[in-house]
């Protein structure tokens, strides 16, 4: 091959990458926020974070969560992807983990393990908003730190076990997911 050819290859190779991230082609009814949830499990004593919602949130204001949070542009930024494939199509490794890492830190001030694993459990809910939105759930090991609660989105945190939990107002399922985090961590 010739200098120029391979040259010509490059340029159209790379003219066939996304320039940007865009919805303009997007077909409408595929569209959806998409969130992550994490299930913090202690090792040391086999409990879980919960945090309680400020009373302004939009949805389940009040209720006890766990921490979590929407997959957003920012998260993928064009010009910097984790690599490309067949040398066309930009391509983000693990952005639900980056996610669930900083929204733990941001949300509770704690840190988890870099490895998280998929719950296996996901719900798709539609927000009194009219916003289809799915939930995955993720559970993460604790790593350090002491909880500090972000400011304005929540008002209280405990570390609960499979049946303390069940004393708390948690967003429905919230149980089901600390027991079954606690029953598979604590093994």
């Amino acid at each position: 091959m010739g200098l120029v050819y391979q040259f010509t290859v490059v340029i159209l190779l790379a003219q066939m990458l996304a320039k940007k991230i865009s919805l303009d082609k997007a077909k409408p009814e595929k569209l959806f926020y998409f969130v992550a949830n994490a299930v913090v499990y202690r090792p040391s004593d086999s409990r879980c974070l919960i945090l309680k919602r400020s009373d302004q949130e939009k949805v389940f204001p009040g209720k006890w969560a766990v921490p979590g949070g929407k997959l957003e542009w920012a998260d993928f930024d064009i010009n910097k992807p984790d690599r490309t494939l067949s040398d066309e199509v930009v391509n983000f490794v693990n952005p639900i983990e980056k996610l669930l890492i900083r929204e733990v830190r941001e949300e509770a001030g704690i840190e988890v393990e870099d490895q998280l694993d998929y719950s296996g459990k996901s719900v798709l809910i539609v927000r009194p908003d009219e916003i289809p939105v799915v939930f995955v759930v993720f559970v993460a090991t604790y790593k350090s730190g002491e909880v500090k609660l972000e400011e304005g989105a929540f008002t209280d945190s405990a570390w609960v076990n499979a049946e303390e939990v069940k004393a708390y107002d948690c967003i429905e399922g919230i149980d089901q997911e600390i027991a079954g985090a606690i029953d598979r961590l604590s093994k």
